[in-house]
Formats: structure tokens, sequence, C-alpha cells
């Protein structure tokens, strides 16, 4: 008799969630409270705060611990809770992990200093100091494109020995490394991209950390439902049906922040303008982005 594998430790299907603000830029934590039961109402089992969508290079650190506080308020124990804490700054980053475990989150999410480039050595000690600096699990961050630095596959390898890296966000666009990993290790894999989030839940991973999912949370976990069902054809069929949307959330030449927030700015879900150096779209790019996600949803 075979025995079900445990469920990941921070759930399946995890929307990257955009961070609220009222019209005069301050946090809206009413909110972000309301958009959290939204996301965690209709299929999510986690939220990843104050990550690349959720807009954390401008937030400051009092609202991040804000932000956790409240939407852990909400959402109780319906759903992990896990706080973007990475930053170029190993010291810093040590403080918002601290900070982030007082705050109620169960979980964080760290990305690759940015900016320094640092080499392998250093930056495999720049997660394990961050790791040993609280009681939390601990998620890698890995996308090159944004930090300029890869967390290369064998040094992935090495941080899953330590007992408190347990998961990997993956932007890295190498599916080879990403099985390299898998087939080695027990971290719980998680698309960042949410063209992959189909092929690399095929292959073993836990499932996603989306920014799509801000406003189309059902389909893309029912994504996952049929897959597991034994439906791979359809598993397949509804993924290939959110291409558009995801094309067009994703890669128009807009951050996934600003493309989010307009869409459920649009559906008059909570989500506010985004801050400077960001700008809001267009109403063009609204109007195709509300079109995409009818069809979708129709």
């Amino acid at each position: 008799m075979t025995t079900a594998p445990s469920p990941p430790l921070f759930g399946r299907a995890l929307c990257a969630m955009v961070t609220p603000f009222t019209e005069s830029g301050a946090l809206d934590l009413d909110g972000a409270q309301r958009l959290a039961e939204r996301l965690v109402g209709r299929g999510c089992d986690g939220l990843v705060l104050s990550g690349t969508t959720g807009e954390s290079p401008t937030t400051s650190d009092t609202e991040k611990a804000e932000l956790i506080a409240a939407v852990r308020e909400a959402v109780g124990a319906r759903a992990s809770v896990v706080a973007g804490v990475g930053t170029f700054d190993t010291r810093h980053t040590v403080e918002l992990a601290r900070s982030a475990e007082r705050a109620g989150a169960d979980g964080v999410l760290v990305v690759s200093p940015y900016y320094s480039r640092p080499p392998q050595d250093a930056l495999e000690a720049h997660f394990r100091e961050i790791a040993d600096a609280s009681g939390l699990p601990l998620m890698l961050y890995d996308i090159p494109a944004r930090t300029g630095t890869r967390i290369e596959p064998d040094t992935v390898l090495r941080l899953a020995e330590h007992p408190r890296i347990v998961a990997v966000k993956d932007c890295s666009y190498d599916f080879l490394g990403t099985q390299k990993v898998l087939a080695r290790t027990g971290l719980a894999y998680y698309a960042g991209c949410d063209e992959h989030n189909l092929a690399l839940y095929a292959v073993g991973a836990a499932g996603y950390v989306s920014t799509v999912a801000n406003a189309a949370p059902e389909q893309l976990r029912t994504v996952l439902d049929l897959f597991d069902a034994g439906d791979t054809a359809g598993a397949a069929a509804l993924q290939q049906r959110a291409t558009e949307l995801v094309e067009l959330m994703m890669t128009s030449g807009l951050p996934g922040a600003v493309t989010a927030k307009a869409l459920l700015d649009d559906l008059d879900l909570p989500s506010g303008p985004v801050r400077p150096p960001l700008r809001p779209a267009d109403r063009r790019t609204t109007e195709e982005l509300r079109a995409a996600y009818e069809r979708l949803a129709g």
C-alpha cells in the first residue's frame, strides 16, 4: 500500500499578491484584507506578499510588517503567508526576515541580491545567513533577468542541505536545471512564470507562485486540480486557454504589478495605483486585459 505524498508546506496554488494602495498612494490594509479573502476563497492556499508583483522595492519596512499582520488576520490558518524579504543587503534582509516572523508570516521569500551580483560562494553564504536568522522556512527566489545573478543548480543543491531552505520560486527559464534539482532534492519547486505552471507541475513541482492568479485564481487552480484528477488533457486545454491572459499580463512590456493592478481595478477589486517609478497601464492595455480575462473566465 502506497502512502499519499505530504502536501507542500506552503500549499500548491500561491498568488504573488499585489499590494493595494489608496488613491493617495498610502498602504490600503483594508483593501489588502479584502483581496486576500477573495483569493483564498477562490482557490489560493498561499499568498506571497511583498514580492515583485507586490512592489517590494517601494514599500517601507513598516509597511511590509503591517501588510503581513493584516493579511494574517484576514486569512487565519486557511492559507500560508509567505513574506518577500529579499534585498541587495544581507543585514537588511536578516532584519526583514525577523520582522516577518514577528508579524506572523509562515515563511520568507528571498531573492538573489541584485545590482551587486555576488559570485556563487557569496550568494550561498547570503542565503545561509538569512536561513539561520529566524525560525521561518525559506523559499529561494531565482529570477536572474531581474537580479543579474542566477542561483546556479549546483548552488541550490548545496543550499538544499540547510534544514530551513525548503522551496524555490523558479523564474530561471532553465527547465533542465530545475529537473536536475527536483531529481536530487526534496525542495518544493514553484513555477514563478505562469506559462510554466503546468509544465513544471507535471515533472514534480509543488505548484506555482502566480501573478495572473490575482485576477484568475479559480482557473489556474483548476489546472492543477484537473491534472491531479488524471485529466491531463483537460489541464492542458485550460492552461492553453490561459495563455492569452498570461502573455498580456507578463510579456507586454509592462511589469506584472502594472498589468495586475490595471485588471483588478477594472474588475472593481482592491488594487489602487502603482508607486513610482512604475506608471499605470493605459486604457487600451486595460481593455485588452479585460477582454482576455472575460474569454478565460467565460
